[in-house]
């Protein structure tokens, strides 16, 4: 308003003011974001944990920490948290093997972390679809993280900060898109402050579309998730979340599978899909969560997190190979490709959870320290069992010997029909592939109960040692009982019953020195510690994280543990606009329970055997280079070796399901104050399947089950019509590249990558 004042103050008395041009003034809203971790005006960064128990910024924080903001998740055009982390360095994908196929299965730097995955920092049990409508930000944190996250995390955890009431601002956004695949996706995100102390926040979604280029395999997702915020006083609040969402996959593809020989073993081109009309796959998850914060004094603070939660998860799915059968009318011999008998589950979780942490902030000697004194007790207990297909319509044979007869009885290739061939000898699919199988699927009782109860203690401290040396220092105890009881699905008798008690002592070290105002490079180790039959999901699989027993019994063992050293460096650029972070990483994995064969459903197995070493360097770059470029980008380069087996031939070889080297690009680039152009790269060099901290398997010193490396490129781009009004357009694999992302032990499925897909999402600010 004063502008114009000032204007005409300059002026000489001749200049007449009405002919005075003033300057343009340009206002350029930009949306306010309404996360408290995020880094304001960078759209891709985050300043701060999630975690209450990190208490410095995260580029002042000894270990990698990945943060991908909702902004960045977004502009990528991913919406599962699979897909999410899937695009992250130093991540791979492993397929639902040993009947674990209810939900998603990350590996971080070589190792399992399907069971390590938590919410606000509590563990999320059980085999879950995850979604990001309500995520504010997803933290990976890289390394071993038992003295934050318990038992298990060897390779590091993913913890999801969900989207929180807040009295700072009211908003009500939607967002409508459309897209190729029958894509639909419906969402809204509505904040209400009624008062100065009492504010509501909700998000809804709806989600239908087809796999691309996979129909009539589908995905569909319904969420809620409700938050209410009471602010009784300036020191003293009390939130009450709700967090439900329902997802459902119709016929769930599970891609190709891998044909020919070794060396050159690859995947089928041109499969179709060859999911069953009665496969599925469904997730179902309810969960309460209450939140105290309570400021004692200004160096004193409570916060505290209690929650009980379900989920209901379930599935049908078909596997495919290829090899010989008979003609089942000739009996004549041919190589087609052929379905198998089905892979099913189901599974029920509750679980109860409270954490308290109490901040201390303390000047002792004349230094400053943040203590983090925290108290937790969990309650699993995951149900679990399988149904009965009652297949039928068999179309081909498969020769098998008669049952009891001795080795070297020839085969017998007539009879009755038992295998289901999806080409014939012509060449030609069989019509109606959907059909193939006649399957009438029957629930059956449960076959196992894994229930594990935890009470945890930790103490933590990050202390100023100078001006320019800081440290950190951690310790966690955990005592936990587990119990794992077998039953007969028919009968419902209890055929076997295990239990134990467990103690686990975690700690974490890490110092960082500041090298220039806004760089720091530091030091850092930390262990991780998991048990025998840690894996809910695994039962007494003893190759894939269940209970292994053998004469000794089942408690006879040792917790497996990790260790790690990691050294590096973080640089906050451009006013604080970018960081960039590098690391070496050491990770060494001792007393390794071990399966018996590289296909171990069973309980054999042998107790602290085995043994296998991660190292490798890690690359990050996220935020503003310029005002108008934005990006987030990473990029790992490893190498894993088996140290110690049971089985000698695999010491010396890499580990299963590990790829060498990850990259992830996003970028974009503000055109004009109004439209926005980005890109997405992602690479993923190949890797050999197999099970969990097992040696690869060879043949002629090649890999049996092969994944081939990777690249894929997408493209977004955003218009912004008003304040209120935008546009986001993406294309997803622009090239439209067959890729896959993970193999089953046996070659039989190889998971596929999504086809190219195009959306176009309008969002909205009322």
């Amino acid at each position: 308003m004063l502008v114009p004042l000032g204007v005409m103050a300059q002026q000489t008395p001749t200049e007449p003011t009405q002919n005075a041009e003033l300057p343009a003034i340009k206002v350029q809203a930009k949306a306010i974001d309404p996360n408290p971790n995020a880094e304001v005006g960078v759209p891709y960064k985050a300043k701060t944990s999630g975690d209450v128990r990190h208490t410095r910024p995260l580029a002042e924080t000894p270990q990698t920490i990945s943060v991908i903001t909702k902004t960045a998740i977004d502009d990528s055009g991913f919406t599962d948290l699979k897909q999410i982390l899937s695009a992250q360095p130093g991540i791979t994908l492993g397929t639902g093997e040993n009947g674990n196929a209810f939900g998603d299965r990350y590996i971080i730097r070589g190792q399992e972390a399907r069971s390590d995955v938590f919410v606000d920092g509590l563990r999320d049990p059980g085999m879950s679809t995850r979604e990001s409508f309500a995520i504010e930000q997803v933290e990976v944190s890289k390394g071993p993280s038992s003295t934050f996250a318990g038992r298990g995390s060897a390779g590091g955890a993913v913890n999801a900060i969900t989207k929180q009431a807040t009295l700072d601002l009211d908003f009500n956004r939607v967002s409508a898109g459309v897209g190729t695949d029958k894509h639909v996706r419906l969402s809204a995100d509505v904040n209400k402050a009624f008062t100065d102390q009492f504010a509501l926040r909700a998000n809804v979604l709806y989600s239908d579309e087809d796999v691309p280029d996979r129909s009539p395999s589908s995905r569909a997702r319904k969420g809620l998730a409700l938050s209410g915020l009471w602010e009784i006083n300036s020191d003293l609040s009390v939130t009450i979340d709700y967090y439900g969402l329902r997802g459902k996959d119709d016929q769930p593809d599970l891609g190709s599978y891998l044909v020919g020989t070794v060396p050159n073993r690859k995947p089928a081109a041109d499969v179709p899909v060859y999911a069953q009309d009665s496969d599925f796959l469904r997730s179902n998850q309810d969960t309460l969560t209450a939140r105290i914060k309570f400021r004692v004094s200004p160096d004193t603070s409570i916060n505290s997190l209690t929650r009980y939660g379900s989920s209901r998860n379930s599935y049908i799915t078909t596997g495919a190979s290829y090899g010989a059968r008979y003609n089942g009318t000739t009996t004549t011999p041919y190589n087609t490709a052929y379905i198998d008998a089905g892979h099913t589950g189901w599974q029920d979780v509750n679980y109860f959870a409270h954490q308290t942490n109490l901040r201390l902030d303390r000047v002792i000697g004349g230094k400053k320290n943040e203590f983090i004194l925290g108290a937790e007790y969990t309650d699993h207990t995951v149900v679990s069992g399988s149904y009965n297909l009652n297949s039928s319509g068999y179309n081909c044979r498969n020769p098998v010997a008669p049952a009891g007869s001795p080795a070297g009885t020839p085969v017998v290739i007539t009879g009755a029909l038992n295998a289901y061939c999806f080409i014939a000898p012509s060449g030609v699919a069989v019509s109606d592939l959907s059909r193939l199988a006649t399957r009438n699927p029957v629930r059956l009782g449960k076959t196992q109960e894994w229930h594990a109860r935890t009470l945890a203690a930790s103490v933590m401290d990050t202390v100023d040692l100078t001006d320019k040396f800081t440290a950190f220092a951690g310790v966690r105890f955990d005592q936990l009982n587990l119990t794992l009881n077998r039953f007969n699905n028919g009968t419902g008798a209890q055929t076997a019953a295990y239990s134990y008690d467990e103690t686990l002592i975690n700690g974490h070290l890490g110092v960082s020195y500041k090298v220039a105002p806004k760089g720091v490079v530091y030091a850092s180790w930390a262990s991780a510690q998991d048990v025998n039959g840690g894996e809910p999901d695994s039962g007494t699989s003893a190759g894939y994280g269940g209970l292994v027993v053998n004469a000794a019994g089942q408690a006879g063992s040792s917790p497996e543990k990790s260790v790690s050293y990691e050294l590096g460096t973080k640089w906050n650029l451009l006013d604080d606009k970018l960081l960039f972070t590098a690391a070496y990483f050491h990770t060494d994995k001792s007393n390794v329970m071990e399966g018996l064969s590289n296909a171990d459903y069973t309980t054999s197995g042998t107790f602290n055997t085995g043994g296998n070493r991660v190292r490798g360097m890690e690359f990050g770059l996220v935020g503003n280079v310029t005002e108008k470029f934005t990006v987030q980008a990473g990029a790992a380069f490893m190498k894993s070796k088996v140290t110690k087996s049971f089985t000698a031939v695999n010491v010396g070889r890499e580990l299963a399901n590990f790829a060498d080297q990850t990259f992830s690009l996003q970028g974009k680039y503000e055109i004009t104050s109004a439209l926005s152009l980005g890109a997405t790269a992602r690479h993923e060099s190949g890797r050999c399947g197999g099970q969990p901290d097992t040696a690869v398997s060879y043949a002629n010193g090649s890999c049996n089950q092969p994944v081939p490396s990777f690249t894929v490129y997408d493209l977004f781009g955003s218009y912004r019509f008003s304040r209120r009004l935008d546009v986001r357009v993406n294309v997803l694999n622009v090239e439209d590249k067959d890729y896959y992302t993970a193999v089953y032990r046996s070659g039989s499925f190889l998971y596929k990558g999504d086809g190219r897909a195009a959306r176009v999402t309008v969002n909205y600010e009322f």
